[in-house]
């Protein structure tokens, strides 16, 4: 049997996992992280992008995360996300539609601050997008 490490995933409306895990992918702010039992501890930002919990039994569940902190403590990881969803829950033409969203708004900018919500929310929307596509790929779609 494979050594595991408890996992939390939440939000702020829900709890999306919490079990053993034999690995967590995330993707940080200084890049992807793969995170096995012992790793050492750390703290780091999330940034929008999937979070991918292979489970005990070696079953994959993909998440989606706006943002947020991931914590790694000895037998531990917490992922604090700002929002979160299932890849299963995820719409793909909203995702599409919110990037074509983003990129008339980056087009039309008026304002600095403008631009970088829309840059955001592009970040975002293109997040969810490729998180729709790990799952596809998983799932030989």
């Amino acid at each position: 049997m494979a050594m595991t490490m408890h996992c939390n995933v939440v939000s702020a409306e829900k709890k999306l996992f919490d079990g053993r895990a034999e690995l967590v992918v995330a993707s940080g702010i200084m890049g992807e992280l793969g995170i096995l039992p012992g790793h050492t501890p750390l703290l780091t930002e999330l940034k929008p992008g999937s979070i991918k919990v292979v489970k005990q039994n070696g079953e994959e569940e993909l998440i989606y995360v706006s943002s947020g902190f991931l914590e790694v403590q000895p037998d531990t990881v917490t992922v604090l996300a700002d929002s979160a969803e299932r890849a299963a829950n995820l719409d793909e033409a909203a995702a599409k539609e919110a990037i074509e969203a983003a990129q008339r708004a980056m087009a039309d900018q008026s304002a600095e601050l403008e631009y970088a919500q829309a840059a955001a929310m592009l970040a975002q929307a293109a997040a969810q997008l490729q998180t729709i596509q790990q799952l596809r790929k998983k799932l030989g779609k």
